[in-house]
């Protein structure tokens, strides 16, 4: 309708001049004084206004005349074929899935100069459509493998949701190792109108593996090119991108480029920013086939639809045969046989503006595309240098890239008004616990505290473990904040086994830490540590709720639950594995409890055997843990016993007791409603007991707690009075808790003395 529309008033704009044109003419050669000054139509009319007479004046409107007639002769031709202008101007108006609801009213999005000045409340059908509905649904592509990518693309997802102001759907193709991270962490993003699907990359490697690709990116580089095998079969289009782009616009804005397609285009790509393709960059430089500059595949418009139709797998297939034969292999990966097809296709191609993907790369031509850096709109990171590649903006790029990594996803969970989305059962759930709350109780910032969704990104740094065979592995399990990062290295230094740290961080600290832990040697020689960054939210430190995100991602038969300011004994690791199997640790229920002790010296010769702590011990320079504040924390140890213990012994559960224990996997978590400081542990430990855990100290085991200054809970349990009240609440209604799961068995915890 839209292109009819737009003939009509071609059509009519031509007959009339067609019949005013010569009409003018004929009065103008008729009078001898009659001047009319031509209108500024064209350039050809600015030139001709500077002629000398009325013959320059003459010359110019037979020219004019001329022009008109053959723009006529041209619309003529254009409107004898309706169907294809029909065709062409409906043909790509989106996913049917995708329109707004009929209910609501339809606004209209204003993109770029062709859509300046549309008069709007005109009913008739003439009427310009909507470029963008409101609540259109815009669908990403982004192929993403391993840690680091994980890690960089939520820079991009960042950008995208700051911008936009519609609903998204992304579709990860992914290995395994991507989809655990993503998906747990757009799970707990919670961010409302973004639905996300996943896509086996393992499974598609069987499509392009006969392809040698030389690019870093290795056999995912080329996965784009069966994006139309991989996603829906009923999506029409798709927006795909690198995971090293930065948005600074709408992502709207580009979505709507796909309604200046015609033709049989079905890419919307970017020139080539380098001189790659016109093989000048170095003596005997051979690149693959390219139309000119060719075009980067950093950012992709795909009619999805259209290129099924056209066969688009047979077609890149063999164009990649018959290059394959001479080239031997890609160099820039699916880039390279894109612009193959394209050298053969031209007609394939919707060239997009430059601003679209402004690549920062050696040898680009970038400076070129732009006059201003406010007028750009997708930054493209696609040198193997990243940030520190050379461009007299660079510093505007770097600092728009850093706002975005350091950005608090949290702010972007703000709802999109006015446009229905999906269910969310677990959003919708946990509104309604939080309304069953009482906000006049006292203690409803801790209550509140238990049911808050915090954002969690696992294995921030790369991962590699490789399981034992005789299944006696064990996993120190910790969690910190930022202030207590310097213990790392230390644990790393006494804990040769694997270990799983769930890290207490905003996005800007997260940054920090990847900066000191990519400058440590330790840190960086140790592949089996895996880091999990859970996002700061809520005024309470999530004690119990850090572990239990550590825990969950052991894979070892065992863990050894410890507290990150606390140095296990060298060889603690070997040794545990050893009691595995002296102990029988497979075929029962035991908690294998390991001696905590203290030293209030920064500076401490750390002792290398028992006799040696012993000594320590004597001399005052350790003592047993606690043993000043909170004796009864681990005085069921019995370090008196201990001293002169050479088998393991049984012990029995006190009120409060809080030992370090070593446990099976499959072991209870922690309570998440104990926050903060006080009862973390405590609770967890009266869990293994109702559990009917047996409680074994090793006679030769030690681990030992190091100075640091007071957290900011404990200053405030010390400082408020209100706070330990509620502490007293919550520990009150655990115990009622348990003495309902457990029955009878769990009384002596309701008339156990406990006093903390």
């Amino acid at each position: 309708m839209l292109g009819m529309c737009r003939g009509r008033r071609k059509f009519l704009a031509a007959s009339l001049a067609l019949l005013f044109i010569p009409a003018l003419t004929w009065l103008y050669l008729s009078s001898g004084n009659f001047h009319v000054k031509p209108l500024p139509l064209s350039p050809l009319e600015l030139q001709s206004s500077m002629l000398v007479g009325g013959a320059g004046e003459r010359q110019a409107l037979e020219l004019r005349v001329r022009e008109v007639e053959e723009e006529n002769r041209a619309l003529r031709r254009e409107l004898s074929q309706p169907s294809k202008s029909l065709t062409n101007s409906n043909h790509y108006h989106g996913h049917p899935g995708n329109l707004s609801h009929p209910h609501l009213k339809r606004e209209e999005v204003k993109y770029g100069e062709a859509q300046k000045g549309v008069i709007t409340g005109n009913s008739s059908d003439c009427m310009p459509q909507p470029v963008v509905d409101k609540c259109e649904t815009i669908h990403v592509a982004i192929v993403c493998a391993g840690y680091n990518a994980s890690r960089d693309v939520v820079t991009l997802v960042k950008s995208v949701l700051f911008h936009r102001r519609n609903p998204l759907h992304f579709h990860f193709i992914t290995d395994s190792i991507a989809q655990q991270i993503l998906a747990s962490l757009f799970h707990t993003w919670m961010v409302p109108a973004v639905r996300v699907d996943f896509y086996d990359a393992d499974e598609l490697k069987s499509e392009v593996s006969w392809i040698p690709n030389k690019h870093y990116s290795g056999i995912y580089g080329l996965m784009k090119l069966v994006l139309t095998k991989t996603l829906p079969s009923d999506l029409q289009r798709v927006i795909v991108l690198d995971t090293d782009i930065t948005f600074a616009t709408d992502i709207a804005e580009l979505w709507a480029v796909f309604h200046k397609f015609k033709g049989q285009q079905v890419l919307g790509l970017v020139e080539n920013q380098s001189d790659w393709y016109l093989g000048n960059l170095w003596k005997n430089h051979r690149p693959w086939p390219a139309l000119g500059r060719g075009f980067n595949t950093g950012v992709i418009l795909l009619l999805l639809d259209h290129l099924r139709k056209l066969r688009w797998e047979q077609m890149w297939r063999l164009t990649a045969e018959r290059e394959l034969m001479s080239m031997l292999s890609t160099s820039l990966a699916d880039q390279d046989i894109f612009n193959a097809v394209i050298k053969q296709n031209p007609f394939l191609v919707h060239q997009l503006p430059c601003f679209w993907n402004v690549q920062l790369s050696d040898h680009t031509r970038s400076e070129k595309c732009y006059r201003d850096v406010s007028d750009l709109k997708v930054i493209h990171w696609n040198s193997p240098k990243k940030l520190r590649v050379k461009n007299k903006h660079v510093e505007f790029f770097r600092n728009l890239y850093l706002t975005f990594l350091e950005y608090d996803g949290n702010l972007l969970r703000r709802e999109l008004f006015g446009c229905p989305s999906e269910t969310d059962h677990n959003s919708e759930n946990l509104q309604k616990t939080l309304s069953e709350l009482d906000e006049d109780d006292p203690c409803y910032e801790f209550r509140r505290e238990r049911f808050t969704v915090h954002r969690t990104h696992l294995y921030f740094l790369h991962y590699e473990y490789e399981p034992s065979a005789d299944n006696t592995d064990v996993t120190l399990v910790a969690q910190l904040s930022m202030d207590r990062l310097q213990m790392l290295e230390a644990i790393c230094k006494h804990w040769e086994g694997p270990i799983s740290l769930a890290l207490y961080l905003s996005d800007a600290e997260a940054q920090q830490f990847l900066r000191y832990a990519q400058g440590s040697e330790v840190l960086m020689s140790r592949g089996n540590v895996g880091y999990h960054i859970v996002y700061k939210e809520g005024q309470f430190y999530p004690v119990n709720l850090l572990r239990n995100v550590a825990m969950r991602q052991v894979n070892t038969p065992y863990m050894f639950l410890s507290d990150i300011d606390f140095l296990p004994m060298y060889g603690l690791y070997e040794y545990l594995r050893k009691s595995v199997v002296q102990l029988d640790m497979a075929n029962t229920k035991k908690a294998l409890v390991v001696p905590a002790f203290e030293t209030l010296r920064y500076r401490l010769s750390f002792p290398k055997s028992k006799a040696e702590l012993l000594s320590q011990l004597d001399m005052g320079t350790l003592f047993t843990f606690r043993y000043h504040v909170w004796t009864k924390g681990h005085a069921p140890t019995n370090f008196a016993k201990w001293r002169t213990a050479t088998t393991p012994y049984r012990v029995q559960w006190e009120a409060d007791f809080e030992p370090y224990v070593m446990v099976k996997k499959d072991s209870p978590e922690y309570d998440r409603r104990f926050v903060g400081f006080g009862w973390n542990k405590v609770a967890h430990i009266m869990e293994l007991d109702a559990q009917e855990y047996e409680f074994v100290v090793l006679p030769n085991a030690y681990m030992i707690h190091m100075p640091h200054a007071p957290s900011f809970d404990i200053t405030k349990f010390r400082s408020n009075e209100q706070y330990r009240v509620c502490l007293k609440t919550l520990k009150e209604e655990f115990q009622q808790n348990m003495s309902r799961r457990y029955g009878f068995a769990a009384l002596k915890y309701m008339t156990a003395d406990n006093n903390s």
